[in-house]
C-alpha cells in the first residue's frame, strides 16, 4: 500500500524518446521537444507515430499518478500531459493539446490502434494544470483539473489487470520546433476510491 504521496523525482524516470532539452530548475523541470514528436498508431491517418517525450516509472496496480504542467500553446498539436505505456502497441497518452485553435483536454487510447477524445477548455490556457491518471482493477481513470479547482473526469480506459504499466510526464509537437513545457510536480499515489 502507498502513503498518501510520494514525490517522484525528475531522475528517477527514463525517457521514451530523449527530448533537445532538459534542465530541473525551481524543483521542476523545462522540457524542450523535437519537431514532429508524436504518439499515435494507424487510425484515420495511416501513420505511426512514436517519437514522444515520456519520463516514464514503473506504475502499480492500486496507485495514481499526478503530474503539473505549466500550459502555454499556441501550436496545432502542441500537447503534454501523461503517458502511460504497456508496449510499442499499446499506450495511453492524457492530457492538455491545442488543436483547431483551442486548447482542449483528452485522451488517446491505442490498444493497439488510436483512438481520440477531446472536449475544449480555453480557459486552461495560461494555467497550472494537474494531469490524474488512477489504476485500479480492470480500469485506469483519468481526471484533470486547472490549479485548485475541481477534478474534471475525463475517461475511464480498460486495461488488463495483470499488465505490466510505466508512466510519467509527456511532451509533444509534432508541428513546430522550439516548444519548452514546464512541469513543476510529479507525484505517485494511493488510487481514487471510487469512480464518483
Amino acid at each position: 500500500m502507498l502513503g498518501a504521496m510520494a514525490d517522484l523525482a525528475w531522475t528517477d524516470g527514463q525517457w521514451t524518446n530523449s527530448p533537445v532539452d532538459v534542465r530541473e530548475e525551481d524543483g521542476g523541470v523545462l522540457v524542450e521537444a523535437r519537431e514532429g514528436s508524436d504518439a499515435w498508431r494507424v487510425t484515420s491517418y495511416g501513420f505511426v507515430h512514436d517519437s514522444e517525450h515520456a519520463l516514464v516509472v514503473p506504475f502499480p496496480q492500486d496507485a495514481a499518478m499526478e503530474v503539473d504542467v505549466d500550459i502555454d500553446f499556441t501550436e496545432q498539436f502542441d500537447q503534454a500531459g501523461l503517458f502511460i505505456r504497456h508496449d510499442d502497441e499499446h499506450w495511453i497518452k492524457a492530457g492538455l493539446e491545442y488543436s483547431d485553435g483551442l486548447l482542449q483536454l483528452g485522451a488517446v487510447v491505442t490498444w493497439p490502434k488510436s483512438d481520440w477524445s477531446v472536449a475544449p477548455v480555453p480557459d486552461w490556457n495560461g494555467s497550472r494544470v494537474t494531469v490524474r491518471a488512477s489504476r485500479s482493477g480492470d480500469a485506469i481513470t483519468v481526471r484533470a483539473r486547472r490549479g485548485q479547482e475541481a477534478w474534471q473526469f475525463v475517461r475511464v480506459i480498460p486495461v488488463p489487470p495483470d499488465a505490466e504499466l510505466s508512466a510519467g510526464p509527456l511532451v509533444c509537437a509534432p508541428t513546430r520546433a522550439g516548444l519548452q513545457v514546464r512541469f513543476t510536480g510529479w507525484r505517485l499515489v494511493e488510487a481514487d476510491a471510487s469512480l464518483h
